[in-house]
C-alpha cells in the first residue's frame, strides 16, 4: 500500500475533486494534512488527517507528514493543488526526501519576476516587467513601456490583487495597497493588449505528454475589474490547426525552459492584433475556472484521475481523443448582498438545455461570492465549436442573477 499525504488548507469541493482522484487509484492510502479537515463523504476517503495551524507552511507541512509517516510508515507522494502550496510543497518533500517538483523549480513558476527572466533568457516572448522596490523603480519602467501598466504580487494568482494602471495616482495607489518596499517588492508589466488564452499541459518525466487550450471572453483581467460581468471559457473541439500550431509550440517550450519533470501545468497567453504571441504567465498547477472539467467532457475522460495519475504514478493513460468543444457560462451580476434571484433560466433551458452537461445555479439566500467565478454556472458540449459558442451568448445574455 502507498501512502499518498493529500495537503489542502481547506475542503474546498474544487480542491476535493482531486484528492478524491488520488483516493481512487488502486494500492494508495490517501493521507492528509489540513487547517480544516474534510466533512461528509469526504472524511471517508482519508485513513488519516493531520491538522495544522497553517497549511501553507513548510516547516509545520514537514512535521504533520513525520507524524503520518511514523503512524503508517513510509510516504510515496505528497501533493497538493493550489498555487501558493507549490514552494512549501517542494520544501517540504525536499526535507523529507519524498519525490518530486523540487524548491528551485517550484519557486521559478511561482515568482513571475524570475519566471519571466527564466523564459526571456531562452528567448520565448513575455510581457516586459520589472521588479518594483521603490518609486523611482516604478517610475522608470514606465518611463520605459508607457501606460496602461499592470501592477500585482511577484508571486501571486491569477489576476488576484492585480490592477490595470492608467496614470500615476494608480500607480501610487497601487503599490501602497501592495506595501511595496525593498523587502516586500510588487511586480509591473507592460499591459498586453489582444485576444487572450490558456494552454494546458500533463508533462512526465520532462516530456509533455498531453495538451490543450481555451479562450477566455473577456480576459480574467477584465473580468476581475467588472465584477456584475458573466464572463466565459470556450475550449475548442481542435487545436491541431495553424491556429494554435505556435501557440502550442511556446507552451511546450516554456515547460521546458522552467524545468518541470512531472505534473500539470496552466499557462495564459495572448495573440496580439499583429497575431505575435506573448506568455503572460505559467503555473506548475491544476488550472481554476472548471477547465480540469471542461476537459473531461471533451475527451471523455476523468482528467482528476489523468492529473493523479501523473503526480502520484508519473503515468499517462492517453493519448485521448478531443471528442467536442465546451464552454463555461459563469453566472455572476451587479449589486451587493445575498442572492435574491435568478432570472432566465427557463428561456435559456429551452434554447440551449439540451446542450448543458452539467450546471451549478445560484442558490437564493446565499451571499454573494467574491470569488471571480461567481455564484454558478453552466457547462454545455457539442461536437461543433460554433454552437457552444453560439450557447455560451444565450446563457449569459438569458440569465440574470439579482442580489439584494
Amino acid at each position: 500500500m502507498r501512502n499518498v499525504v493529500f495537503v489542502a488548507p481547506f475542503p474546498l469541493e474544487t480542491t476535493m475533486r482531486f484528492a478524491r482522484a488520488v483516493g481512487q487509484l488502486p494500492g494508495v492510502r490517501l493521507l492528509g494534512i489540513a487547517q480544516e479537515a474534510a466533512g461528509g463523504d469526504d472524511r471517508a476517503l482519508f485513513a488519516d488527517v493531520v491538522t495544522v495551524r497553517d497549511g501553507l507552511d513548510a516547516r509545520q507541512l514537514v512535521e504533520a507528514a513525520q507524524l503520518l509517516a511514523k503512524r503508517h510508515g513510509g510516504l510515496h507522494r505528497m501533493v497538493g493543488i493550489l498555487e501558493p502550496l507549490q514552494v512549501s510543497l517542494a520544501e517540504a518533500r525536499q526535507a523529507l526526501g519524498i519525490p518530486g517538483t523540487n524548491p528551485v523549480t517550484a519557486d521559478l513558476f511561482r515568482d513571475k519576476g524570475r519566471m519571466k527572466d527564466e523564459l526571456r533568457r531562452h528567448g520565448l516572448p513575455c510581457a516586459r516587467h520589472a521588479v518594483i522596490r521603490s518609486w523611482a523603480d516604478a517610475e522608470a519602467f514606465v518611463k520605459q513601456v508607457g501606460f496602461p501598466v499592470v501592477v500585482k504580487p511577484p508571486a501571486g494568482m491569477g489576476s488576484k490583487s492585480t490592477w490595470r494602471i492608467e496614470n500615476v495616482d494608480e500607480l501610487g495607489a497601487a503599490l501602497r495597497a501592495l506595501h511595496a518596499s525593498p523587502e516586500r517588492p510588487a511586480l509591473a508589466e507592460e499591459f498586453l493588449r489582444g485576444r487572450e488564452f490558456s494552454f494546458e499541459t500533463i508533462t512526465i518525466d520532462g516530456r509533455v505528454q498531453f495538451e490543450s487550450a481555451t479562450r477566455y471572453y473577456p480576459t480574467p483581467l477584465e473580468v476581475m475589474e467588472k465584477p456584475w460581468i458573466q464572463w466565459v471559457v470556450v475550449l475548442p473541439r481542435t487545436i491541431d490547426g495553424p491556429d494554435y500550431a505556435d501557440a502550442r509550440a511556446l507552451g511546450v517550450k516554456a515547460v521546458t525552459a522552467l524545468g518541470l519533470e512531472t505534473g500539470m501545468t496552466h499557462m495564459e497567453w495572448f495573440r496580439r492584433d499583429d497575431g505575435s504571441l506573448a506568455i503572460g504567465e505559467i503555473a506548475a498547477r491544476p488550472p481554476g475556472a472548471n477547465i480540469v472539467r471542461m476537459n473531461s467532457f471533451a475527451h471523455d475522460t476523468d482528467m482528476y484521475r489523468a492529473w493523479a495519475r501523473a503526480v502520484v504514478d508519473s503515468a499517462y493513460d492517453g493519448p485521448y481523443e478531443r471528442k467536442y468543444a465546451v464552454g463555461c457560462a459563469f453566472l455572476r451580476g451587479g449589486g451587493r448582498g445575498r442572492v435574491r434571484a435568478v432570472h432566465g433560466v427557463d428561456a435559456a433551458n429551452a434554447r440551449v438545455g439540451k446542450l448543458v452537461v452539467e450546471s451549478k445555479l445560484p442558490a437564493p439566500g446565499s451571499p454573494k461570492s467574491d470569488s471571480y467565478e461567481g455564484d454558478g454556472y453552466v457547462i454545455v458540449r457539442d461536437p461543433d465549436t460554433e454552437v457552444v459558442k453560439q450557447a455560451m451568448t444565450t446563457i449569459i445574455e438569458t440569465i440574470s442573477v439579482e442580489y439584494a
